[in-house]
This record gives C-alpha cells, sequence and structure tokens, in this order.
C-alpha cells in the first residue's frame, strides 16, 4: 500500500521551468521536449486551427503545454500538442475540461508496443472526458495522421501525405495538407 499522497492540480501548477506534464493514475507524469518535426508539425496544426478559430470565431486554438483540467478516475489532466477548445476562460489558470480537438504529435520515444498501448489509454481518456477526435501525428516513422473519433474509437480514419486531413465531426469545414505537417 502506497502512502505517497496523490499529485494535485495545485502541484501542477508548481512544475519548475513551465514544464509540460500530466497527472495520470495520482502521479505527475513529465514530458520531454520535441524535436524538430515533431514540433514544427504541432505548430502547423496550431496555425491552423487559429485561422479556423478566427473564420468561425466559435472556439479557441491552443500550443502546445497548455493544461486542460478534468475529472476521470485516472486522470486529472491533459496536455496536447495542439488542440481546439470552446470552454469558457480561464485568465491564467488551466482550462476546465477536455478540448473538443486533441493533436498528439510522436516524437522519438513515442514507438513500440508500449508506446502504443499508452497512446491507446490515453486516447480512451480523452473520449471519456468528452474530446471528440483526437490525431495521433506521426511525421517521422510513417508520415500519416491517425484520425481517431469518439464512438468508432478502434478505426481511425488515416491520411497519408498528398492528403488533406480533417478533424470531422469535432471541426466543421476544418482541414489541412498533411504535406503542411512537414513545412
Amino acid at each position: 500500500m502506497s502512502t505517497k499522497a496523490e499529485a494535485t492540480i495545485e502541484d501542477l501548477y508548481q512544475i519548475p521551468g513551465a514544464g509540460k506534464a500530466e497527472i495520470v493514475n495520482g502521479e505527475i507524469i513529465r514530458m520531454s521536449p520535441m524535436g524538430d518535426l515533431p514540433n514544427t508539425a504541432a505548430g502547423e496544426v496550431f496555425a491552423s486551427l487559429r485561422e479556423y478559430a478566427r473564420r468561425t470565431k466559435n472556439g479557441r486554438a491552443y500550443t502546445d503545454n497548455a493544461a486542460f483540467i478534468v475529472n476521470l478516475p485516472n486522470r486529472r489532466s491533459f496536455s496536447p500538442d495542439a488542440a481546439f477548445y470552446i470552454g469558457s476562460r480561464t485568465r491564467g489558470k488551466f482550462l476546465e475540461g477536455a478540448p473538443i480537438f486533441a493533436a498528439e504529435v510522436r516524437s522519438e520515444g513515442d514507438y513500440g508496443q508500449r508506446a502504443e498501448s499508452n497512446m491507446a489509454r490515453k486516447r480512451a481518456d480523452y473520449f471519456a472526458a468528452g474530446t471528440l477526435v483526437v490525431w495521433d501525428v506521426d511525421v517521422l516513422v510513417e508520415e500519416v495522421v491517425r484520425s481517431y473519433r469518439a464512438g468508432d474509437s478502434d478505426n481511425p480514419t488515416v491520411f497519408y501525405r498528398g492528403e488533406v486531413a480533417n478533424a470531422e465531426p469535432a471541426l466543421s469545414g476544418w482541414s489541412m495538407p498533411v504535406d503542411d505537417l512537414f513545412a
């Protein structure tokens, strides 16, 4: 039996150096920084989402390291690489609730059986918290975007280079060329 106290949202605010982290299974899970292509891809997704938000005047785009507070049995927060959120502003506080769309961009260590299991659990958590679409963006190995939807999370739509990816039904009318992830 563990005597270690569960991590709190207040603990998350105290991460030194504004480091990226999430609370999973009562522990703060630190996330390593991204390399060149994954960071560029996340930035391109954010830029496209920002333009969509400006055009539709509905919701906001968020960059890497924004924290979304949720209340799941095994998870208290998400910090996607890019996201779209329609909830209320919280000023300097973390956002309350899950984004409707989240993009998770794979880094060097996000491959192999263990990584696949972790990503599947995280997607299930996103959907349990109310996210409608989660992108698994792979710019390092397969060069694809897998778009997972709530209600059909076992059958992603796969978008390849030369195609245009979307996040239906979360973001009606939004899409971006997969090739833009490599800009």
